[in-house]
């Protein structure tokens, strides 16, 4: 028998044993899906948006995968750190072990006033509004007027999307209790989106886009004057563009011409800005009251250059959704410039060398990069890595039980049945709601009910 533990259950690490599951040169393999959190899916369910349901439907495929005989789903795991399984450890109960612990920090923006009270990043936000066990589900107190997302990528989408969306649209999904109330009593009016670019180098998806201007309540505004400043769009007959590049200009071109609402229209309003660099985060009564932004243009070479102008927008929320880092593992070797662990077709490098038996799929391996899909190849090229080293790894002893070993060391696993047991439990706490499933969204709730203990 040969063993494989795969270190994360969201997208890459089902895949990753998926394609262990698909290659034919091993016939006897055995994959532990082994996951810090008692529920399976990662950010498929803490990342991806309640109301994106064809998206959140992908847990259906990956569920076929943890349900399959050779794969055990092992849930409440922590591999590293000072409460966690060390890797080295982990290495002598399997014959190799895969890394898809993805990119949990979130980029700063490195400028003043950051830290400032009412300043967050998106992760976080997504987070709360996604039950995640790690944040308190009263960890956020919607009482801004004006909020400003930095960042023009599908994440800040999404996070003012939330923001501008009304409570009773987002009933018949699985935001907790607390957060759907915490919206319902929302007084922002008024959400910024910037971006220190062009809106032809802005990264959300046409789809992502197009939603903003769907929101019932919800006016989205463009200044034609800062799409006017983007070579791109100036001269997009001329331009070979790339189609989702086209798409969107298409769709802002489209909001530009409707002009600013009326003084007295009551919907909350959108606010698509470009070439806005943050400077510095403005503070009024110890917490964050605005954004201090340099105006940028085009420098002629694809980037911007400071205008040397600045704008103050007004915001008692700030997220910034600037990107995702990965984080050290502690006993894994870590590159903190690109925040990743190096490696080679996905084999981990140690000084340059492949370790036996170590590899990395996910973000981990390439960095916050693609979608969703990206890493069903990035998965498929180091179990290709895996199963070419598999003679070798073969004659590495193995332990015949490694949930056992588990448990003598002190853990506590939840395996498939005890997430059939949250399943169940986030079905009846909907049902108490008069809604559909609603996520448990803390640690004692979420254990309590893997072991089929009432709330």
């Amino acid at each position: 028998m040969f063993r494989v533990a795969v270190v994360g259950s969201g997208p890459s690490g089902v895949y990753t044993a998926q394609a262990l599951l698909n290659q034919s040169l091993v016939p006897e393999v055995r994959v532990h899906v082994l996951d810090r959190l008692p529920t399976p899916y990662g950010l498929v369910r803490y990342g991806v948006a309640p109301d994106h349901e064809k998206i959140k439907s992908l847990q259906s495929s990956l569920r076929a995968v943890l349900e399959d005989e050779r794969v055990t789903f092992v849930g409440h795991v922590q591999i590293g750190g000072a409460d966690g399984v060390p890797p080295a450890r982990l290495a002598e109960l399997y014959h190799a072990v895969v890394y898809c612990v993805g990119a949990a920090a979130d980029r700063p923006l490195a400028v003043p006033g950051e830290d400032l009270p009412g300043s967050w990043s998106a992760t976080r936000f997504v987070s709360w509004y996604s039950a995640h066990p790690d944040i308190a589900p009263d960890g956020f107190a919607l009482e801004a007027r004006s909020a400003v997302v930095i960042g023009v990528g599908n994440v800040a989408v999404d996070v003012a999307r939330i923001l501008a969306r009304g409570a009773d649209e987002l009933r018949a999904t699985d935001v907790p209790r607390d957060a759907l109330g915490t919206l319902a009593g929302s007084r922002v009016r008024e959400v910024h989106i910037a971006g220190r670019r062009g809106p032809s180098q802005a990264r959300f998806t046409t789809k992502e886009l197009r939603e903003l201007g769907a929101l019932p309540g919800a006016r989205v505004v463009v200044d034609p004057a800062e799409l006017a400043k983007d070579p791109a769009y100036a001269a997009q007959e001329g331009l070979p563009l790339p189609a989702v590049v086209r798409r969107n200009l298409d769709v802002l071109r489209g909001w530009s011409t409707l002009g600013e609402p009326a003084a007295d229209d009551a919907a909350r309003r959108i606010r698509l800005r470009f070439f806005l660099r943050p400077v510095e985060l403005l503070e009024r009564g110890g917490r964050v009251a605005g954004v201090r932004f340099a105006r940028t243009a085009p420098d002629g070479a694809g980037g911007v250059q400071d205008t040397g102008a600045y704008e103050d927008v007004e915001a008692q929320l700030v997220l910034r959704a600037v990107g995702y880092r990965g984080v050290e593992l502690p006993g894994l070797p870590f590159d903190p410039v690109r925040g990743t662990v190096p490696q080679a077709a996905g084999r981990v490098l140690r000084k340059g060398v492949p370790s036996p038996g170590e590899y990395v799929a996910g973000w981990i391996k390439r960095g916050a990069t693609g979608v969703i899909g990206s890493n069903r190849s990035c998965a498929k090229e180091t179990v290709a890595s895996l199963i070419e080293d598999a003679p070798l790894l073969a004659r590495r002893p193995a332990a015949q039980d490694p949930l056992a070993v588990l448990r003598a060391w002190g853990l506590r696993p939840v395996e498939w049945d005890g997430w059939l047991s949250i399943e169940r439990a986030e079905a009846a706490l909907g049902r108490s709601l008069g809604r559909g499933p609603v996520k448990i969204p803390d640690w004692q709730g979420l254990l309590a009910a893997a072991r089929g203990e009432e709330g």
